[in-house]
């Protein structure tokens, strides 16, 4: 049996519309890149400076740890905090954490923790057991005083990716 000759264009739109939106498809998820593991570097404020006289501004920071595979836990190996020298200051992992798909960790230094200094920073360490997609590490600080407030995030940076 053959196909009438009025429907024969609109097949052969549908094939074509199938085929660009597969490559269309495929194509966006091309862009992402999978890891087994990342160490990455969390620049991080426990204070800044303000005025003339360079007051300092203390702040509480939070450093947000979020799998992003929908699929797959990671594990957290290393989570070390450092001062603005390259100090090591302290473990906030104690052992390997799971953290499971969609989850996130967070760690809080607090406001009162000077320790660190203006140029503080984690180092955070996760692996995991297949290829999965990268996890969203950032820092967020803030702290407010009178009527006075400040927020501000900011991004790790991968410094070795497996």
């Amino acid at each position: 049996m053959s196909t009438p000759v009025a429907t024969k264009p609109i097949l052969f739109v549908f094939v074509l519309l199938t085929f660009i939106s597969g490559f269309i498809i495929r194509t966006a998820g091309a862009d992402m890149r999978l890891f087994r593991g990342q160490t990455v570097y969390v620049p991080l404020y426990s204070h800044i400076y303000s005025g003339d006289r360079e007051q300092p501004f203390y702040l509480a920071v939070t450093l947000s740890i979020r799998n992003t595979d929908r699929k797959h836990a990671i594990t957290l190996t290393a989570v070390d905090y450092y001062d603005s020298d390259g100090k090591f200051l302290k473990h906030y992992l104690e052992k390997p954490l799971p953290l499971n798909a969609m989850a996130t960790k967070r760690y809080v230094v607090p406001e009162s923790d000077k320790s660190g200094g203006s140029g503080a920073k984690f180092i955070v360490t996760w692996q995991a057991e297949q290829p999965v997609a990268e996890p969203l590490i950032e820092s967020v600080m803030i702290s407010t005083k009178t009527q006075q407030g400040i927020s501000f995030t900011s991004r790790g940076r991968v410094l070795e990716a497996f």
